[in-house]
């Protein structure tokens, strides 16, 4: 249990689950934008989100987490402003997201120089969310921990290299939980690598210099 599930989070807004929830979803999507600003952002909203989200201010608090507000930020009742003011061009949607938790946003951003990205989660209740898919691959991660994210190709010994390097370089880091999707046997393959202390940022560069591996990426404790 966290202080979370026992006073819930400190925040801007109505709503635990439709605000501060939605702002933590949006700032994984920052984190795996590496902090850069997108050219564009689609929003589509499942269940509950889609029928409140303008009446609960979670269009803004999702706008706010994807440009690196938290849920605390008085930027949040501002947000839609500040995003057309950075050239953001963005987008909301309603749609029925089969099996998807009620308060479901998937999000998908398209940065400057052309690179795409795609992220499905929910805000399962007092500001506590479940991503379950990034780049169409299915992931399992509440932005609890501190998270690796590793794509890499569906290759034998990838996973073994990047253990490795943890292992015998960061030997003080521990794995807490770990999960592998991939898109099809030798296709392109997510780990997903949840760690109990927050690692140096050179893991991240000798991750990425592992042979196979084509991105890794850390989202820090949201």
């Amino acid at each position: 249990m966290n202080v979370f599930d026992i006073i819930g989070p400190v925040m801007i807004g109505p709503s635990s689950s439709h605000t501060a929830g939605a702002v933590r979803l949006g700032r994984v999507v920052n984190k795996l934008m590496d902090g850069e600003m997108p050219k564009k952002v689609e929003i589509t909203l499942s269940g509950s989100f889609a029928q409140t989200y303008k009446g609960h201010g979670t269009d803004r608090a999702l706008l706010a987490g994807i440009m690196g507000y938290h849920s605390y930020s008085p930027e949040i009742r501002d947000a839609l402003e500040i995003a057309h003011s950075r050239g953001i061009e963005y987008v909301f949607r309603k749609e029925n997201i089969k099996d998807a938790h009620p308060n479901t946003a998937l999000i998908k951003y398209e940065l400057a120089d052309g690179t795409e990205g795609i992220m499905q989660g929910a805000s399962v209740g007092g500001g506590n969310i479940l991503v379950n898919r990034i780049n169409g691959m299915n992931v399992e991660f509440n932005g609890d921990n501190n998270t690796l994210l590793v794509m890499h190709d569906d290759k034998p010994g990838v996973i073994a290299s990047v253990t490795n390097v943890m292992h015998f370089k960061y030997a003080e880091l521990n794995i807490s939980n770990f999960h592998l999707s991939r898109e099809a046997k030798g296709g392109k393959a997510i780990m997903t690598i949840e760690i109990d202390s927050l690692p140096p940022d050179s893991l991240i560069e000798d991750i990425r210099e592992q042979e196979n591996v084509t991105n890794a990426l850390l989202i820090r404790r949201l």
